[in-house]
């Protein structure tokens, strides 16, 4: 199982590891951290010392109740951090974490690797064709609503079959534009409760009758810190629990704060996968 990263072939038989930075001030876990250059390049440089194989940047934060901005400022937000992290590191796999395809396409002809759409092209119409005349990467997210208002969108028929159905009309519709590389990510906590997310995370190998590499975001999530009754800041340990569940149940992609714990998790799954053939 493989994708295109600037013509290399990215081998998810092994899982990777996902980098956040978020360079927004109202992100859940790590709003406001990285609001410099020097902060900035100091964490980019942590996350792939760490292991990671993907840097994932993030302007427009989408925690539920965020703060809605326009398109101006994430473009402000975002362009300069991809010039310098471009610049520092030209061989960056840099996600960009964007609903918007004109982000999405201005950070891509700076040099971005692929795109992150937690709307799997809902909130804007013409992200697909973007993907497509850049043939890169595309992350599509289940989710209803918007950031806004998405904590008042948790009724589901079948939460897992009205998931599944929604990915396989998104990667029907992806393949239609002849987009290729083609990663899901099931949502865990956009749209969701805890207790619904618990659900798509028990069930998350029925994601691989798609054939296609599976991303999974838990990191410091409310699923894990308001279920032990603690804060975000205390949540790595929840957080490397779940990882190693997600990974036990296919996941390709963990998407993480903390990219060294995640990528022991990988290393020590790997090991006991390798005793057990």
């Amino acid at each position: 199982m493989t994708i295109n990263c600037k013509g290399r072939l990215i081998d998810l038989k092994k899982p990777k590891v996902m980098g956040i930075l978020n360079v927004t001030p109202d992100s859940f876990y790590d709003g406001g951290k990285y609001k410099d250059e020097v902060s900035v390049l100091k964490q980019a440089e942590k996350i792939l010392d760490e292991g990671a194989t993907f840097v994932d940047l993030g302007a427009y934060s989408s925690r539920p109740g965020a703060t809605h901005i326009s398109e101006e400022e994430e473009l402000s937000r975002i362009l300069p951090i991809v010039d310098l992290l471009i610049n520092a590191f030209p061989d960056i796999y840099l996600s960009i974490d964007t609903f918007r395809s004109n982000v999405a396409r201005r950070c891509l002809e700076n040099g971005a690797t692929m795109i992150n759409d937690i709307s799997a092209g809902n909130l804007d119409h013409n992200m697909m064709q973007i993907i497509s005349d850049f043939k890169v990467p595309y992350i599509m997210m289940h989710m209803k609503g918007t950031p806004q208002n998405m904590a008042k969108q948790t009724n589901y028929n079948k939460l897992i079959e009205d998931v599944l159905y929604y990915l396989s009309e998104k990667v029907a519709l992806a393949k239609s534009f002849g987009i290729n590389d083609i990663i899901l990510d099931p949502g865990f906590g956009f749209a969701k409760t805890p207790s619904q997310s618990f659900s798509l995370l028990q069930n998350l190998n029925l994601f691989k009758t798609f054939e296609l590499p599976i991303l999974v975001g838990l990191s410091r999530k409310s699923m894990i810190y308001k279920t032990l009754g603690i804060t975000a800041d205390q949540a790595l340990n929840g957080t490397t629990a779940l990882n190693t569940f997600a990974l036990i149940k296919g996941a390709n992609i963990l998407r993480v704060h903390d990219v060294k714990e995640a990528v022991e998790c990988i290393e020590l799954i790997q090991s006991v996968n390798q005793i057990e053939d």
